[in-house]
């Protein structure tokens, strides 16, 4: 019986490291005995693996007998010889793209061909209509202290302006002026766009007064976390090698709020390159407990608009950075659905992960900034067409709010956590009691740390990440070094495990309409995240710490600050809603804020 070509040289390539395993102790080929010159094959041949040029330094049995114990797999001798023999000619030309001469460059913008959608097939792509529905109260007399207005929420800041009672002018310069005073202390502010928001604010108040309102965010300030690209004006990603960093062009979310009439009064801090709470400037600090970080990475955001520096902010998610500072400055952050908020023109740390969103000071003010933001971008390939149904007044009379027994009973949940649970039936809202299994659901990010170190991996290989001022085993610099000895395969087997998860979330969401979970919850943070899932955080209640509270790993050379008697902080609950079913979340979010009433007392001191 004849052989094909490629069994014939598959069993002639064994053959002849079966013979280097018997006769050479390095256990190595000439690579001149695998690679085949194809003009030399018979017309009609096709190529077979193994038989390209070797390229590539040597590698000997003991490199992958090393190598092993990164990838926690267990090669036989033989197995290892027989790698080691055809490394150059098998897998070593896999690696030209970045180290032969015909070396790519692959520019920033550029995403991955495979796109990764939240929703499954045959699943709904959330509602079927668009409308906007906000509250209609009276906004009140307009407060005659600055601090009232600085505090108070955008639902009523914009009536204000909207009726003309306050100016657009005055309130940018009410914000400037306590940046100047209480930045220092926060370091929460990387660049101050004052000339920009002046002539924005002047705008505004010029269009109010001739009749042309644009909406809700019409002459109101915000800030944006500085991974939002700005024309003209610095974006640095709150890193060192990025601190000269002038985009030409504003990110497709600066344009829409721009577009919206809002005020850009400065770009926040946050930790660099998307990684907890120090940047360049230092450590931005929690409003709440100046002992403390604001923690990250959306730091910035969290604590400008805690401290009233703001009218409201943009943060971005990728595995908690919206969440945690929003629980730790007690303030409301709200991660879209991936793929509702274009990133066009934001700073990429994982394609499949990242999610931009608003952080504010109340549950309404985080819908008025989410109708501003949403939609679709062509430069954006994971953004989607979706609809936001949003009614303030439609009833939550019998939604099912899930919820796991187990986690509500353990740290890191509070009694103040327990309470919101509690306090549900009174709203007339249904709780469940829900389940996921007992899976590895932290091996998933994996997937964050493969595309974390591909996003960067020019900085880090030129070593552009040593000049970040964390350089400790759980920041950027290391854990993006680690991540090029990842397997290849167990990225796609963790891809695979990802729809895995998702199903599972299908599943849960087929029996409630949303979820209470503690909002720190490691698997719930890297479920959510993972599967696309909404969340909406909000301050629920207060409770007393004895210690700071960090996002970096214990560094028993450096302890957290202890107090005694303990400080009182704001604490928050996270609701998790359907795949593009925020305007569900932002009903029981209001009705929540308003019977907790605890949403408008401020930071002392500020």
């Amino acid at each position: 019986m004849s052989k094909s070509r490629r069994n014939f040289l598959t069993q002639t390539s064994l053959g002849i490291l079966g013979a280097a395993v018997g006769s050479r102790t390095a256990m190595q080929l000439d690579a001149g005995e695998l690679s085949q010159d194809p003009a030399q094959l018979p017309p009609g041949a096709p190529p077979a693996f193994g038989t390209g040029p070797a390229v590539g330094p040597e590698v000997s049995p003991a490199t992958f007998a090393e190598a092993e114990k990164l990838v926690q797999i267990n090669l036989s001798p033989a197995d290892r010889a027989q790698a080691a023999a055809s490394w150059r000619v098998n897998l070593a030309s896999l690696y030209e793209r970045r180290t032969g001469p015909r070396a790519v460059a692959l520019e920033p913008t550029l995403a991955p061909f495979s796109r990764y959608h939240s929703v499954l097939p045959g699943q709904s792509s959330g509602p079927q209509r668009n409308q906007f529905i906000r509250t209609k109260t009276d906004p009140g007399p307009l407060p005659s202290s600055d601090a009232d207005i600085a505090f108070a929420p955008v639902t009523q800041l914009s009536r204000w302006i909207e009726q003309r009672k306050l100016s657009s002018e005055r309130l940018a310069q009410i914000y400037l002026k306590r940046i100047e005073q209480f930045d220092p202390k926060l370091r929460c502010i990387i660049t101050l766009t004052r000339d920009l928001a002046l002539a924005q604010a002047k705008k505004a108040d010029e269009e109010i007064a001739a009749g042309k309102y644009r909406g809700p965010l019409h002459g109101i300030p915000w800030g944006g976390k500085d991974l939002l690209d700005t024309a003209g004006i610095p974006t640095t990603y709150g890193a060192e090698p990025f601190r000269n960093r002038i985009p030409k062009e504003d990110a497709a979310v600066v344009k829409r709020l721009h577009a919206a009439g809002a005020v850009l009064l400065a770009k926040l801090s946050l930790g660099a390159l998307a990684l907890n709470d120090i940047w360049f400037g230092g450590q931005t600090v929690n409003p709440w407990l100046l002992e403390e970080g604001a923690s990250g990475s959306s730091a910035g955001p969290g604590a400008a608009t805690a401290a009233g520096l703001v009218g409201f902010s943009i943060g971005s998610e990728t595995g908690g950075s919206i969440i945690s500072p929003s629980m730790r400055c007690g303030i409301t952050g709200l991660r879209p659905t991936y793929g509702r908020v274009p990133r066009t023109g934001a700073m990429t740390l994982c394609w499949s992960l990242d999610k931009l969103g608003p952080m504010t000071r109340s549950v309404e003010d985080a819908l008025l900034v989410l109708q501003a933001i949403s939609g679709a971008d062509p430069g954006d390939l994971s953004s989607i067409p979706s609809q936001l149904d949003f009614d303030s007044n439609a009833s939550i009379q019998g939604l099912r709010v899930g919820y796991f027994p187990a986690w509500m009973k353990q740290a890191p949940a509070t009694d103040v956590d327990r309470a919101a649970l509690a306090a549900l039936p009174k709203l007339g809202l249904v709780p469940v009691e829900v389940s996921l299994p007992n899976w590895p659901y932290d091996s998933l990010n994996l997937l964050l740390f493969a595309e974390g170190a591909a996003a960067f991996e020019e900085l880090t290989l030129s070593h552009g990440v040593d000049q970040l001022k964390v350089q400790t085993y759980d920041a950027w610099p290391n854990l993006f070094r680690q991540a090029r000895f990842l397997s290849a395969v167990d990225f796609v087997q963790s891809d695979r495990f990802r729809r895995k998860v998702a199903e599972e979330m299908a599943r849960l969401f087929s029996e409630v309409d949303l979820l209470l979970v503690p909002s720190l919850r490691d698997e719930m943070l890297v479920i959510s995240n993972n599967t696309g899932h909404p969340s909406l955080t909000m301050r629920a209640g207060f409770v007393e710490v004895s210690e700071a509270r960090s996002d970096w790993a214990p560094d028993p050379k450096n302890p957290l600050p202890k107090f005694s008697p303990p400080r009182r902080v704001p604490h928050g609950i996270t609701l998790i809603g359907r795949l593009f079913e925020e305007g569900t979340l932002g009903r029981v979010g209001i009705a929540l804020e308003r019977a907790f009433a605890v949403a408008n007392e401020r930071p002392p001191s500020f």
